[in-house]
């Protein structure tokens, strides 16, 4: 399932413009773009994570932020550790978005600083993560089912059953899917968990299997909050403090030299999430 991805792009000439293009043609999971020079703006259709078509974007030596995600639905984002979400460990930080469409909804993130290997991932059914990831209650579970997988059935799966997700040996998790079950609606106000191992979809023989599948310890969390689709956010200058989306994201860049550079779109608190 594609979806619309904008962005807004350093560009300062044409040129620019047949640079970011020429670099995304290259990419097989985009199927359409727009670029604007006058709105400073790249829109791509795609099937495939946001945060590899906004590294292609940076490769070129271009600031980048991301605007909006989904055309003509409701979409949210989960900012998991970090400085705004929670994590046992600084190092494990990321972003991830989900958007509605008419035949589920799309799940499309990053995470960094995971241990190599699978992780549980669930939506937990509070947004209260004033006392870390031990105050978001259990898994979303509005039918009190037993826990499963996000390929069961709905009476043998929690709403929040998200199963895995799998990091490199670099730590890195990179994702891209849609579940049939789970509704954006729904889910807002709520908070993301990701687990330290990994979920057994309720098929192990451990007594916790059919609670939330054996996965351990909760590493990161964050809430799920309403996000911008495709040309809902016009703002080019915070309200709060008068500063530039460039400013902003310079700013973040700056909060995390000597850790990983594609941690830099993790760290930023603006209106462009």
């Amino acid at each position: 399932m594609t979806t619309k991805v904008e962005f807004a792009v350093d560009m300062t000439c044409q040129n620019c413009v047949k640079q970011v293009e020429g670099s995304l043609r290259e990419l097989e999971g985009i199927h359409h773009i727009d670029i604007s020079l006058e709105r400073g703006t790249v829109l791509v259709n795609t099937d495939m994570p946001y945060s590899v078509i906004q590294e292609k974007i940076e490769s070129l030596g271009k600031r980048a932020v991301l605007k909006g995600y989904g055309d003509n639905t409701i979409s949210a984002v989960s900012i998991v550790g970090g400085t705004s979400g929670f994590g046992i460990s600084q190092a494990i930080q990321g972003v991830v978005r989900f958007v509605q469409t008419p035949s589920g909804c799309i799940i499309d993130g990053t995470v960094d600083g995971l241990s190599p290997g699978a992780h549980g991932f669930h939506v937990h059914e509070c947004g209260d993560i004033s006392g870390g990831c031990d105050t978001v209650g259990d898994h979303f579970n509005p039918y009190n089912s037993t826990h499963g997988g996000p390929d069961d059935d709905i009476t043998q799966r929690h709403i929040g059953d998200l199963g895995n997700i799998l990091a490199n040996e670099s730590g890195r998790a990179q994702f891209r899917w849609q579940d049939k079950v789970l509704n954006v609606d729904d889910i807002i106000g709520r908070s993301l968990v990701i687990t330290e191992d990994s979920d057994d979809l309720g098929k192990g023989n451990s007594s916790t299997s059919k609670f939330d599948g054996n996965s351990g310890q909760r590493l990161a969390c964050g809430i799920i909050a309403r996000s911008s689709g495709v040309f809902e956010n016009t703002k080019r200058i915070c309200a709060c403090d008068g500063k530039t989306l460039w400013d902003e994201r310079d700013e973040s860049k700056q909060k995390v030299m000597g850790k990983s550079y594609h941690s830099i779109i993790f760290l930023m608190k603006n209106f462009y999430i």
